[in-house]
């Protein structure tokens, strides 16, 4: 399964270029003594067996999000939620699941992707009694 982490971290920093935002360098924010890494791709990025292990439906018209949470280099359990809203502020809640594996703690949900366009994501992490939320655009295009 840690080859599942190390295929979705791949994917993660290789869809940083589908962004319509400005993004930094990497995908993160900084919350006092936390550090929440994001990121989205299509469910095509990922090949179909590791897919499958995640419990991820591998489609031209779904997206994946990726968020970890990190304390001081370790990663920590958090509460993931989250929306995506598309410029009409239709909104779909994102349903993480927490993934555990050697060493690593990560969230992922899927979403549709019906067609190109761009949207905005709204994610929230509590750790502790702390919510820090993350706003981003993302242009999202439909896989091949």
């Amino acid at each position: 399964m840690s080859r599942l982490a190390l295929l979705l971290l791949t994917a993660c920093l290789s869809a940083s270029a589908m962004a319509a935002d400005a993004i930094k360098g990497e995908r993160k924010e900084t919350f006092g003594d936390i550090t929440v890494h994001y990121n989205t791709f299509n469910s095509t990025f990922l090949q179909p067996d590791i897919a499958k292990a995640a419990e991820l439906i591998r489609s031209k018209n779904q997206g994946v999000i990726n968020v970890s949470v990190v304390k001081d280099g370790k990663p920590v359990i958090a509460s993931v939620t989250g929306t995506i809203k598309d410029l009409t502020s239709n909104s779909v809640a994102l349903k993480f699941r927490q993934v555990t594996e050697q060493g690593a703690i990560y969230y992922i949900a899927q979403y549709p992707v019906p067609q190109q366009e761009t949207r905005t994501f709204e994610i929230k992490v509590q750790n502790g009694d702390k919510i820090n939320t993350i706003n981003f655009n993302q242009e999202l295009f439909p896989g091949e």
